[in-house]
């Protein structure tokens, strides 16, 4: 998977966010409080906050929009080459090349989160260093532990996405055309964050997959709010339950060695 450079470029477009942040507070004026996106306004007083300021500023578009790719690219990128039929002539059969496909779209969720959150926390300690972190409820945590929140941030992150991979993988199940699986899955992605914005429909937004994305800023409280964690993680394995049952009914039935 990491051998593509399609998913290198990827992880070097991501690794570019937090270095931009940081770069342009550190030349120009920095906000005033409250301005710009979450914790925008602390990448002065402590480096730290680049990293999460980044996953934060990625969670909408850039994260979902590297997963989807990578995600719709599982199964219909090897049929739209060719090599689909080749892989399905080894002994492992098509349950096995499933869950590896699966693993790997979950490996690339937590190495795409390490990798913002890495050259956040790099950039920003190297442009403003590390003090005391204010957290959220009060109080201050000291950059030991904050580095610790960075790294629960970007766990929180990678469990939010491993759902949107899961559908991804079923949806690449679909077709032959790698493109229109990837579009899809971001295409998916979009919408159920818009429409976890409309009043009107707000009966079904604890059912999105994106409901708990913005949960993350519950590791900057003291003590960290485990229940968005854990359900988190529960809404996230109920999406991967589903469609990764959906995708292995899909792909042992696909005719795709005629």
């Amino acid at each position: 998977m990491f051998a593509r450079r399609r998913h290198l470029a990827i992880l070097g477009v991501l690794a570019a966010v937090p270095v931009l942040i940081a770069l342009a507070v550190y030349f120009f004026d920095g906000p005033s409080s409250g301005d710009g996106p979450p914790f925008l306004d602390r990448v002065t007083d402590n480096g730290l906050f680049v990293g999460i300021t980044a996953l934060v500023i990625c969670v909408p578009l850039f994260l979902p929009l590297a997963v989807g790719v990578v995600a719709g690219d599982t199964i219909a990128g090897e049929a739209g080459q060719g090599t689909l039929r080749y892989l399905l002539l080894s002994p492992a059969g098509r349950t096995r090349l499933l869950a590896v496909k699966l693993a790997g779209v979950v490996v690339f969720c937590a190495v795409a989160t390490l990798t913002v959150v890495a050259a956040g926390s790099a950039v920003g300690l190297a442009l403003f260093g590390a003090q005391d972190v204010a957290v959220l409820s009060g109080g201050t945590i000291t950059p030991w532990e904050a580095g610790g929140r960075a790294l629960l941030a970007a766990g929180y992150v990678t469990v939010s996405l491993v759902g949107l991979g899961a559908i991804g993988l079923f949806v690449s199940t679909l077709t032959d055309v790698p493109v229109g699986a990837m579009a899809a899955t971001v295409t998916l992605a979009v919408v159920s964050q818009v429409v976890g914005q409309i009043p009107q429909v707000e009966a079904i937004h604890p059912w999105l997959p994106t409901y708990r994305w913005f949960d993350v800023a519950d590791v900057l409280r003291d003590p960290v709010a485990w229940e968005s964690f854990r359900l988190n993680a529960l809404l996230q394995a109920a999406y991967v339950a589903v469609f990764s049952a959906l995708a292995w009914a899909r792909f042992t039935t696909k005719d795709v060695l005629s």
